[in-house]
């Protein structure tokens, strides 16, 4: 009798994955079947914002509904990504997320309302880029070895701004001044808009900008840009000297990604997951991310599962020091 008992148990759980495989199709095919909201936890204008406003046009198409886009900006991205992380996970509620939220932020110290790794579905990374070192043209500096010795003479006089406590563009202000020895004074904003509008009025002397957000302004020559924080020459952008070639062991790398509610169907993550990368490889779409300075990526959810897991360990050590030491 137990042997028969096996055997209808097994005929059950088979009968069950069939029904449950035949439900996930149903969803993937049904969806979407209305708008799809993507918050941005930052203003409009940054190095997030850009990409996925060039992205909109070609994942509708793909989608076959409108991209409804959000910013949702305060206390450096917490509460839009907290939005996204109580969301019904339907696949209808999206984040477009940074390297700062997702692995910088996380280990201030500051108890979230989230936990990165818990809370979210990834989907996969949308693109890659350094950030860029940008002083305002009165500043008497045409390179880093320049400007840090420009600061040396002037210790606590300069201003660099980021676009938030906790921002990557703060952490980057951080090692450049503890690697150059200088002392210069944070001024955070919210977002990288502001903090690249006081720049170019001349309030503020330097930052390190997502390269979108800078880029326009210092081909028109409103901002000087003095290097790239990738370990090497960032092939965009190859006249621009690396932070390495002055400040040997510089890298500050940026990415951004795009993630669903943690419980959000596998079928309809990996149908998201196909129509990013799709659009993200679209010649027309990576032409105009490279015209802004970004490189399109397009990756797995499972490795952008790993590289949100790699990059909080790996920036653990220098966050919180950073934070010990009051920056």
């Amino acid at each position: 009798m137990s042997s028969l008992h096996a055997a209808r148990g097994t005929a059950v759980r088979v009968l069950l994955a069939a029904a449950l495989a035949a439900s996930a199709i149903a969803v993937a095919a049904e969806y979407p079947s209305r708008p799809i909201r993507v918050v941005i936890p930052y203003p409009p204008g940054g190095g997030i914002d850009i990409p996925i406003r060039a992205l909109a046009p070609m994942l509708a198409e793909r989608l076959g509904q409108p991209l409804v886009l959000d910013n949702r900006a305060g206390a450096t991205g917490i509460i839009g990504t907290e939005l996204v992380a109580r969301s019904v996970p339907d696949g209808y509620t999206l984040l477009m997320h940074s390297v700062a939220g997702l692995a910088l932020v996380p280990n201030m110290g500051t108890p979230l309302p989230y936990d990165p790794l818990q809370d979210f579905a990834p989907v996969t990374q949308a693109t890659s880029a350094p950030y860029m070192l940008v002083v305002h043209p009165k500043v008497p500096a045409a390179s880093v070895t320049q400007l840090i010795a420009y600061a040396k003479t002037r210790p606590g006089e300069l201003n660099y701004s980021s676009s938030g406590n906790g921002s990557a563009t703060h952490l980057a202000g951080l090692l450049f001044c503890s690697m150059a020895g200088v002392r210069m004074v944070h001024v955070p904003y919210k977002g990288a808009g502001p903090a690249t509008a006081d720049v170019l009025a001349g309030h503020i002397q330097t930052r390190f900008s997502a390269i979108p957000a800078a880029l326009p302004h210092m081909k028109a020559g409103r901002l000087r840009a003095l290097a790239v924080t990738s370990s090497g020459r960032f092939h965009l952008l190859p006249e621009l000297p690396a932070m390495a070639e002055t400040l040997p062991g510089f890298a500050v790398d940026s990415w951004s990604a795009v993630l669903a509610p943690a419980r959000t169907p596998a079928a309809v993550v990996r149908k998201l997951n196909a129509e990013f990368v799709g659009a993200l490889r679209a010649p027309e779409v990576k032409a105009l991310l490279e015209a802004n300075g970004t490189e399109a990526v397009g990756s797995s959810p499972e490795r952008l599962g790993e590289l949100m897991r790699s990059e909080l360990k790996r920036w653990a050590p220098i966050v919180k020091a950073a934070v010990a030491a009051g920056g």
